[in-house]
């Protein structure tokens, strides 16, 4: 057991908060309701256009090389432009739309509760998350997480996301956490980990998946977040 360990940074989406099955329905309504099986046969179809799309437009978004606005934009019409939607106005109320459907999503990670009901007593907990303001507030309350957690910071507030050190030096500024106190937990290995990492702070990765490390060992591994309670 570790007792080094003060001030715990917590990433939200697909650590606790399980956004590939909340984000999942959240499209399957999106699909129907918006007449696109008139366009795609099935939704599986419209989900494997929409998914690694949406990853790679996250991904520039997470390296500063794409902004917000474009980001809500493009998720959307990259699916249905070549059925001549392209408009941006219709790409806004529609990201609206589903971001407020998120909002709604109480399914959580496994052991999720179980975990933070553990960590709870012993450290000071904040959440660190690039997700949008006008929802992660909201999916944090309708999930019943606020009370673990003494602060919530966004990339948005810090005004840089993960992976950018100065994310993290925002975070520890804001949280009064020193360093080698502090602990990230995350499930994204360029986000959270290599984040976190090159911001001298020690990592846990959630890796379900047991997916390789890449460049660098993290501090430790886990494949579910029961296997946190050994460490912490």
């Amino acid at each position: 057991m570790s007792i080094s360990y003060k001030n715990l940074f917590i990433d939200l989406d697909d650590t606790l908060w399980d956004i590939h099955r909340n984000g999942k329905e959240c499209l399957e309504e999106i699909y129907f309701d918006y007449g696109y099986n008139e366009f795609y046969p099935t939704f599986d179809d419209y989900y494997n256009v929409y998914m690694p799309s949406n990853h790679h437009l996250w991904n520039l978004y997470r390296q500063g090389e794409m902004r917000k606005d474009e980001l809500i934009v493009e998720r959307f019409l990259v699916p249905v432009r070549e059925f001549g939607i392209d408009d941006a106005e219709y790409a806004k109320s529609l990201n609206d739309d589903f971001l407020e459907r998120t909002t709604r999503k109480t399914r959580l990670i496994d052991g999720t509760i179980d975990l933070l009901d553990y960590l709870k007593p012993k450290y000071r907990m904040h959440i660190l998350s690039n997700g949008f303001r006008e929802v992660q507030f909201k999916k944090i309350e309708n999930s019943g997480l606020r009370h673990y957690f003494d602060k919530i910071i966004l990339s948005e507030d810090a005004g840089v996301n993960k992976p950018h050190p100065d994310i993290f030096t925002y975070a520890l500024k804001n949280t009064n956490s020193r360093r080698v106190e502090t602990l990230m937990i995350g499930d994204s290995w360029d986000a959270d980990i290599v984040g976190a990492q090159k911001s001298r702070i020690a990592q846990i990765w959630f890796n379900p998946a047991n997916v390789p490390a890449e460049s660098f060992e993290p501090t430790y591994t886990v494949k579910t977040l029961q296997e946190i309670k050994e460490i912490l």
